[in-house]
């Protein structure tokens, strides 16, 4: 792990301990400095803002995800397999976080005008998912299946945060029918399956 590297994860290490501890009202950079290691005067050039520490979480969750991925190497797995792994390779960055971002969650609901601003982030995010299961996320079509893929992964996160067993097992039972939901949606768009390349006639999921 590169020195940058080292500061960006302590850095989102910092903020959960500290919403976990505090709320969202009660983040503060000076509490994320002494949570994180990180002197202050770092934190404002990589992160001026609480915004900008949410943003630098969802980068390195989408980095943590992509990394696993070797670009085409051949996978005998379905579309809908390889989407399963990677959302669940998702939340399994959330488990060491968990008491923070489910703290969040909450907080969260007395904060429409941020809950807003990271809903209409996620579809970026979903698209590299959609890149990280082998499946195209450009064009029309691209579109729809990453405002599906944003639907599914809302779903699997509603059922994580009543989840606290060890296996995830209640998540992963969600995280299947929200598939099927996303399939007969696909269907009902007529988006109908393809290979997994990245062309025009590849299926939502």
């Amino acid at each position: 792990m590169s020195e940058m590297q080292d500061i960006e994860a302590r850095l989102v290490a910092g903020l959960w301990q500290v919403v976990a501890a505090h709320g969202w009202a009660g983040l503060s950079m000076r509490r994320v400095a002494a949570a994180s290691g990180v002197a202050p005067a770092e934190i404002r050039r990589r992160c001026p803002t609480p915004h900008h520490l949410l943003l630098l979480h969802g980068r390195l969750v989408d980095q943590a995800v992509l990394e696993g991925v070797v670009p085409e190497a051949p996978d005998d797995n379905t579309a809908r397999d390889r989407v399963f792994d990677v959302i669940m390779r998702r939340i399994d960055t959330l488990q060491p976080h968990r008491a923070g971002i489910l703290r969040f969650i909450e907080d969260l609901k007395t904060d429409p005008l941020l809950a807003l601003a990271l809903l209409a982030a996620l579809p970026g995010s979903m698209a590299w998912m959609l890149e990280a299961a082998g499946l195209g996320s450009g064009g029309i079509a691209g579109l729809a299946r990453a405002q599906g893929l944003t639907a599914v992964w809302l779903a699997t996160l509603r059922a994580w945060v009543r989840d606290d067993t060890a296996d995830l097992g209640a998540t992963m039972a969600a995280l299947d029918r929200a598939l099927d939901r996303a399939e007969q949606v696909a269907r009902a768009l007529r988006l109908e399956p393809g290979d997994t390349t990245a062309g025009p006639d590849a299926s939502m999921l």
